[in-house]
């Protein structure tokens, strides 16, 4: 069986470690705007209008414009006719966002957050709409409050409920979102000694995780092989042995 790359627990890491660290890198070096969590953005613009300061409420309405689109363009890539124009929209859909990222470490602090909020808003929400099991569990990969809630019930049902799978599912979100802290706090403190640049390192993850497809692709290559051989090897004995038994026959 092939490996499903997109719903592995590694390629989960890759993607909740890169979304805390662009919603850090976005608040410190672009204006205190979230790109990845919209319920934030939605938030701030409220505070904004409610005190008048309608310039401040749109620089959080195009991220949320960008996320829209985002998030429609990548339910028309998992479209049976995506596949039929890209061979690997999803493979597609990883190589423009390293790329948004990495055109994003070039651009100063001194252009309109805009610039940055918009694009980095835009990718996120090609993850959350493409990516959204890790194994056979639900979750989402640019946020943490809805992991957190099924990390908890999973914690009670395992450890209260005595129900091993849920322990088993208890560590998988523990461990997504411990590396969506991880990303954060390492956003955070490459922000601060990077500044704008620091957007390369979120490129290299996700680039890490683009780069998972080839290795599972390469592995499954190799095991297919592995078991040809071993389906011809025992495709011989079995022609072997009536052949052997005839020659015993007196």
């Amino acid at each position: 069986m092939a490996t499903d790359t997109s719903t592995s627990l590694r390629f989960a890491v890759l993607l909740t470690v890169a979304s805390g660290f662009l919603d850090a890198y976005t608040f410190i070096s672009r204006g205190g705007v979230f790109a990845n969590a919209q319920t934030g953005n939605v938030i701030l613009m409220g505070i904004n209008f409610s005190a008048g300061n309608v310039r401040a409420a749109l620089e959080h309405v195009w991220p949320i414009s960008a996320f829209v689109v985002g998030v429609a363009i990548a339910n028309s890539l998992k479209s049976p006719h995506a596949k039929r124009v890209v061979k690997h929209p999803i493979r597609a859909a990883m190589v423009a966002q390293v790329v948004v990222l990495v055109s994003v470490g070039f651009v100063p602090t001194t252009v309109p957050d805009a610039l940055v909020t918009i694009p980095i808003a835009f990718v996120a929400a090609l993850q959350i709409g493409l990516f959204r099991t890790v194994r056979s569990l639900s979750y989402i990969a640019i946020a943490t409050t809805g992991n957190l809630m099924r990390l908890t019930e999973t914690a009670y049902a395992g450890f209260l409920g005595k129900d091993p799978e849920a322990r088993k599912n208890t560590g998988v979100y523990a461990v997504i979102v411990g590396g969506f802290a991880a990303g954060a706090v390492i956003g955070a403190v490459c922000t601060r000694i990077f500044g704008h640049e620091a957007a390369w390192l979120a490129a290299s993850l996700l680039f890490c995780a683009l780069v998972l497809f080839f290795i599972d692709e390469q592995e499954d290559g190799r095991d297919s092989a592995r078991r040809r051989r071993v389906a011809g090897w025992l495709n011989r004995s079995q022609a072997v042995k009536p052949r052997i038994r005839a020659r015993r026959r007196p």
